[in-house]
């Protein structure tokens, strides 16, 4: 079988990152398969790149895919990288695909999924009003306010510890334009950004933060970001109150959602308490793997 791959311009791209793309197609023109390799700029993670690749069902086993993986890697070698990041759902293709062709697994990925329907609004609302003693929650929708906004990006340090198991993510440094760029990137698209954080009545500052995004429209699926707690203030129920609040906020906000996803790998127990705690159910299995260049 006869495959050209033509690389194409992609305009997506951002302050963090752009991409790289390219079409697999058949003797006669056909769609059959695509690859997108996205390039970080940001501080720290200059050497990684991100790749997603896909082959029609019907093309598979006839080197599509090798043939993209093969552009892939020559543009992530030609932009100096030195890791390659894939994931794919345990048990497809994807997974035989990549363990043959030299990616080793770094991170298991477990996604669950919260049907907000099921929510309990009064056990939520009493989980949310018991005291935290030293601490109140604040949410604010889109940007952060100018007044937190040098708090909540020292708060995402919070986040440096999150196990990633043998991923090369390299260390990110934020800064507040960042932070306003990242807000700014979901806006464009649509969405809806809504934050809620665990403030210390001792000093003001953010000791803990947790982001929802909500398509513009208000249905589908609502995406969990980060969620992070500085390890100074951990171990007081923070992350499960921040995140409670965030569920409430969505389901009184937006009433044609219908329900809130979120990943966590397999070795944050902590997180995966949390969300076991509030009612999310696996839907399935995601591994990632790495191929070093």
């Amino acid at each position: 079988m006869s495959i050209d791959i033509t690389p194409l311009k992609d305009p997506d791209q951002d302050l963090s990152s752009h991409r790289l793309a390219w079409l697999a197609s058949d003797a006669t023109g056909i769609p059959v398969g695509s690859a997108f390799l996205r390039l970080f700029t940001r501080g720290g993670q200059e050497h990684l790149a991100d790749l997603q690749l896909h082959v029609h069902p019907a093309e598979r086993r006839k080197h599509v895919g090798s043939r993209l993986l093969e552009a892939a890697v020559a543009g992530a070698q030609a932009d100096g990288r030195r890791c390659l990041i894939a994931r794919t759902e345990a048990g497809l293709p994807g997974d035989l695909f990549l363990s043959a062709r030299g990616f080793r697994g770094v991170l298991t990925l477990i996604y669950t999924r919260l049907p907000l329907a099921r929510v309990d609004l009064a056990a939520l609302t009493e989980l949310i009003d018991r005291p935290h003693p030293g601490y109140r929650l604040v949410s604010w929708d889109g940007m952060v306010p100018d007044a937190l906004a040098e708090t909540f990006t020292a708060v995402r340090r919070a986040m440096d510890d999150m196990p990633v198991g043998d991923t090369d993510y390299g260390t990110v440094t934020w800064d507040i334009d960042r932070v306003r760029a990242a807000a700014h990137a979901v806006e464009k698209r649509g969405d809806l950004l809504h934050t809620v954080v665990a403030i210390d009545d001792s000093d003001g500052s953010i000791v803990g933060f947790t982001e929802l995004v909500v398509p513009g429209d208000g249905t589908g699926d609502g995406q969990h970001y980060s969620t992070g707690v500085l390890p100074e203030h951990r171990g007081r129920g923070l992350g499960r109150w921040m995140k409670a609040e965030s569920i409430r906020r969505a389901r009184e906000r937006h009433p044609a959602l219908d329900g809130l996803l979120t990943d966590t790998a397999d070795t944050n127990p902590y997180m995966r308490g949390i969300n076991d705690a509030l009612g999310y159910a696996p839907t399935h299995t995601a591994l990632q793997y790495q191929l070093d260049l």
